[in-house]
């Protein structure tokens, strides 16, 4: 998620003691991802508050591009947010996409308006003009409607 790449201030260090098998989960994981058993815990102590906060919401892909989707739907929270910009009603979103409730896209708006800046840098970024992601990926070889 892009809130965890920026630098953020650290509360008070504390202490916890896992019981052996998470702490063989956790252990696992940092060494897999190479990266720190604190920096483990954190995500997924983050990801949890956030999942019991916007029940109906998980996360997906490898860190650090994980990002929130609205389960049920196979969308990511922004991809889903893009499109209700674009039609301009949760209505219009529910009949054009059979797999998707208003319950969904409300879900999907609640949690843009608690992370605004995480949902608009995800859209801004699949919005970039194919002339900078060719640039950008020179390997890549983009088709025309995307232009």
């Amino acid at each position: 998620m892009p809130a965890r790449t920026r630098k953020t201030r650290k509360g008070e260090p504390f202490s916890i003691r896992l019981s052996t098998p998470t702490d063989e989960l956790v252990a696992d994981e940092a060494r897999r991802s190479r990266r720190s058993k604190s920096s483990i815990v954190e995500e997924l102590t983050e990801e949890s508050a956030r999942m019991r906060r916007f029940p109906g919401i998980g996360f997906r892909d490898e860190y650090p591009r994980r990002r929130p989707w609205v389960l049920g739907t196979g969308l990511d929270v922004w991809e889903l947010i893009d499109v209700l910009e674009s039609y301009g009603s949760a209505g219009a979103v529910v009949d054009d996409f059979p797999l998707v409730t208003e319950r969904h896209v409300r879900l999907a708006a609640a949690y843009r308006d608690a992370y605004p800046e995480e949902i608009g840098e995800a859209i801004a970024e699949n919005r970039r003009p194919a002339n900078e992601l060719e640039r950008l990926h020179p390997f890549v070889r983009l088709g025309e409607h995307t232009r």
